[in-house]
């Protein structure tokens, strides 16, 4: 049986991952140690999605609590099953870029040094593989603030016309901007997905996220911009809101359309590709309207604490553009918008994030 190693197993990408391919009847074996505990606090554990996975798919799913950064364990795993891999989706990280800040070290050793673990592993024992690696659109730092942009009554936009109108490209400098600590880590690990790639000859592609969300996010403050909103309006907790007026904007694509499109590469791959990935035009939204819709939703006022100062390296405004994947991927279809997105969160929380 084929063989779908996922890192990160736990999470919302990671978790979504394990059930989707594990629907296309392969095997998967989850890398996740619940990291995300120690980034965030006990709210943000994935434990709970850990026991959902390994008790919903029975022997379908193998799950080993196991570090990244561990190269002897990663070994042994990868020696284990070998040539079966047939996929690895990364999607282990530490996810902030202000936690960043706190430990540079850990940052860089999970972010950086994990991924190239599991290149170098990858190569060595499942060379024929497909490696897709969960990258961010922080790789290209704060240069998307440079973009002229026009502030409206709920949003600030790009000027009309503009070539990135429709959305940031794989084009963009990542050069000469500020990234934040945790943008350079996830840099490093970018170029070299796609130096294994061109180098090696495997069969690469990094997606360069904007907001993953959906339902399975273990919300924190630090990460999961769309999942913690809500979570703050269903539980009536105080939202601190960052600069910019509440009018920075960000796209979000549902952890559905994620796998999707990894799937469509998985059955297509290239060598060393890069793609943005996000909601773009279909799915973005500002802080403003966001708080607009999760009042809609759950019929009660957000609490919410503006803060003058924006966070460094925070973007104003940042929309994708997926049209390079979508000429290379013709029969991949976004299918949420912002709404019901949140709809979505809601309902699947309703339980648990109470008052």
């Amino acid at each position: 049986m084929s063989v779908a190693l996922v890192t990160g197993s736990a999470g919302l990408i990671g978790s979504q991952a394990v059930r989707h391919f594990a629907g296309l009847g392969m095997h998967v074996v989850g890398i996740d140690n619940d990291m995300r505990a120690y980034f965030f606090g006990p709210d943000a554990s994935t434990d709970w999605s850990r026991h959902l996975l390994t008790h919903s798919l029975g022997t379908q799913y193998s799950h080993l609590n196991v570090d990244i950064r561990d190269r002897d364990e990663l070994r042994r795993i990868f020696t284990r099953y070998g040539t079966d891999i047939a996929l690895v989706v990364h999607a282990a990280a530490q996810p902030s870029h202000d936690w960043a800040a706190r430990e540079p070290f850990t940052d860089f050793d999970v972010n950086a040094v994990g991924t190239m673990n599991l290149l170098e592993n990858t190569r060595l024992f499942a060379p024929e593989a497909v490696f897709i690696h969960c990258s961010t659109n922080k790789v290209y730092g704060d240069r998307p603030n440079r973009l002229p942009l026009v502030e409206l009554e709920t949003r600030f936009e790009i000027e009309p016309g503009h070539p990135y109108s429709a959305g940031i490209d794989e084009m963009m400098s990542v050069d000469a901007s500020m990234h934040s600590l945790f943008g350079v880590a996830k840099l490093a690990a970018d170029v070299m997905v796609q130096e294994y790639g061109r180098y090696f000859g495997m069969r690469t592609a990094c997606f360069r996220g904007g907001t993953l969300t959906g339902p399975g996010h273990s919300a924190a403050e630090l990460h999961g911009f769309l999942a913690y909103l809500m979570r703050c309006a269903m539980e009536g907790r105080v939202y601190n809101l960052y600069g910019y007026k509440g009018k920075m904007v960000r796209d979000a694509i549902h952890s559905h359309d994620v796998l999707t499109a990894f799937e469509a590469f998985f059955r297509a791959p290239r060598s060393g590709e890069v793609y943005n990935l996000g909601g773009g035009r279909l799915a973005n939204v500002s802080h403003l309207e966001a708080f607009s819709i999760a009042e809609r939703i759950t019929g009660k006022p957000t609490k919410v604490k503006y803060l003058q100062n924006n966070r460094l390296g925070d973007h104003q405004w940042y929309i994708s553009n997926m049209n390079k994947f979508r000429e290379h991927y013709p029969g991949w279809q976004q299918t949420r918008d912002i709404p019901s997105i949140m709809t979505e969160i809601y309902e699947a929380n309703a339980g648990k994030w109470r008052e």
